[in-house]
């Protein structure tokens, strides 16, 4: 478990040195492990459009859930990174759809494909806690997107990491939106309402 009393900083920075050093058997253990609950999990909240990021770096393989999901019937969406501030837009993404180089060149679904609003949104993440808190990346985009995505409808927000990426408590501000649901490699940690 990382140290309790770093700062933010701190804290993404050794929880992402230790998410380098995951094993590739442990990578493809919660990549099969996402395949499997996320199609469930969305079924489970009644989700019928649910939104996952394209995998980057050494961040967990989210192809083989994207694929589920969309194999399963659900309308399935990848982020549209705009100005940092402003929420993620999330495009329309199917299997075998093309791909574009978007900002920080991430792929991302063509500016044709159908705009939609997730239900159910799986977030990455540096760092987390059992109170459903997480440090991201730093430039804010999922705090804002959950704001605003929260503030037109119910949505279930899907922390996605590895257990050694867990912390005693995040530090956090009143501006940091929390998970409802964490998945690793070891456990599906749901996050009590009063937490």
């Amino acid at each position: 478990m990382i140290a309790t009393r770093l700062e933010k900083p701190a804290a993404r920075a050794e929880a992402l040195a230790l998410r380098d050093k995951i094993s590739t058997e442990v990578a493809a253990k919660i990549a099969g492990r996402l395949a499997d609950h996320g199609p469930r999990l969305a079924r489970e909240h009644g989700a019928k459009v649910v939104a996952a990021y394209w995998s980057i770096g050494a961040e967990i393989l989210t192809l083989p859930l994207l694929e589920a999901l969309d194999a399963a019937g659900f309308a399935v969406a990848l982020p549209i990174t705009g100005k940092r501030g402003q929420p993620l837009v999330f495009r329309q993404w199917k299997r075998g759809d093309r791909l574009v180089a978007g900002k920080m060149n991430i792929p991302e679904p063509e500016a044709t494909a159908p705009v939609l609003d997730p239900d159910l949104l799986f977030v990455p993440l540096a760092a987390f806690d059992r109170a459903g808190q997480r440090i991201g990346y730093g430039a804010g985009f999922y705090d804002v997107t959950l704001k605003s995505l929260r503030a037109r409808k119910p949505i279930v927000a899907v922390g996605v990491g590895y257990a050694a990426q867990e912390i005693e408590s995040v530090p956090h501000e009143a501006h940091d939106e929390k998970l409802d649901v964490i998945l690793t490699e070891r456990e599906l940690i749901v996050i009590p309402i009063d937490a």
